[in-house]
């Protein structure tokens, strides 16, 4: 090997090998005047390797993953990284800043994919992002949580049929993996068109942050990392436990309009026709049963107690057996437990 590896160009910076960078990629003007950017930190290593991207915000109050990005990029053993990592915090600025999934114009920017430069304010945000970002990338992590008012068990979602996303997932060690269909517009799909691999890692709540997400999301990047020898396996530690693979998922809706009292939270196991929850009107005359459909896991519920009939209340996601969830769950919590990456002060 050489000493020829060359400097990474973006938006005409030239980031060194072993150097760090953050750059701002121009985005837009506000009606005041106020430029609006998109941040990137290039980390570019001194030896050879895959580029990786880690974003997190396309939805602006899903702020656990600006989380993830701010602790990944306290980790030691990204200043020996081999390749290139693309950390992206904040892609959706506007909507960050405003503390609204959606971008000003009332869009859901992972709805607009590929986008254009020409288009409306969102097709030129999705549009950069691809450009810049994902299409100059091997692999890439989208980080997500729930929406305001529901809260996500963490897991990985990929797209079915590819043997290498199944493997990235089970790398990652969240405790569900959930094969699910691209949606039209999403950056899952646009990524897939162009050949770019990537895993989109779900978990928490809108506008909070949640200590088992933020672990479960750094462990999980670091150990990909470790996979595509970017970095060495000093501090990262393995899964103890196979992750849950589900095949298919449903949401379990509000019978009545009502107050909720859930029985359960994400991460308990159910079996078809458990009892859920129960909706009652505020006299207490008339109460409704939510009763599981079929056997799985809770990935996903809402917090609100006041709900109106067809509200989603309970996301389950199923896997081929029930046999193979037993005691799956409780390890992977333990494995979080009191067993830091590094030392508590580099990483939090």
């Amino acid at each position: 090997m050489t000493d020829a590896r060359k400097p990474f160009e973006i938006a005409g910076r030239r980031v060194a090998p072993g150097q760090r960078l953050t750059v701002d990629l121009p985005v837009s003007t506000l009606s005041d005047h106020t430029p609006v950017t998109m941040s990137v930190h290039v980390v570019h290593g001194k030896k050879p390797g895959p580029v990786m991207f880690v974003s997190a915000a396309i939805h602006g109050d899903e702020v656990i993953g600006v989380e993830i990005v701010r602790r990944l990029l306290r980790v030691p053993n990204l200043d020996r990284m081999a390749g290139t990592l693309l950390a992206v915090p904040i892609v959706n600025t506007f909507g960050f800043l405003n503390q609204s999934r959606y971008l000003p114009d009332r869009r859901d920017l992972n709805r607009t994919f590929p986008g254009s430069a020409g288009g409306s304010l969102a097709s030129r945000l999705a549009n950069l992002f691809l450009t810049e970002i994902v299409e100059r990338a091997d692999f890439g992590i989208d980080l997500h949580s729930a929406a305001i008012q529901r809260t996500n068990l963490p897991q990985v979602r990929i797209s079915p049929g590819s043997v290498r996303l199944k493997r990235m997932a089970e790398v990652f060690g969240a405790p569900v993996i959930l094969t699910s269909k691209v949606r039209d517009g999403s950056l899952r799909g646009a990524a897939k068109e162009r050949g770019v691999d990537m895993i989109l890692f779900e978990a928490g709540e809108g506008l909070r942050f949640d200590e088992y997400a933020a672990r479960t999301g750094v462990y999980g990047i670091l150990r990909v990392m470790h996979e595509l020898e970017m970095i060495s396996g000093k501090g990262v530690t393995k899964p103890r436990v196979r992750p849950i693979s589900c095949t298919s998922s449903y949401w379990l809706r509000a019978p009545a309009g009502g107050l909720l009292r859930t029985f359960r939270q994400t991460g308990d196991l159910v079996a078809s026709g458990d009892l859920m929850g129960m909706v009652s009107d505020p006299f207490g005359e008339n109460e409704v049963e939510v009763l599981a459909q079929e056997g799985g896991i809770i990935v996903g519920r809402t917090n609100l107690p006041v709900v109106n009939e067809g509200d989603a209340l309970f996301h389950v996601a199923t896997p081929p057996s029930e046999a193979v969830m037993e005691g799956k769950v409780e390890a992977l919590a333990e494995q979080l437990e009191g067993q830091p990456l590094f030392d508590e002060d580099e990483i939090i």
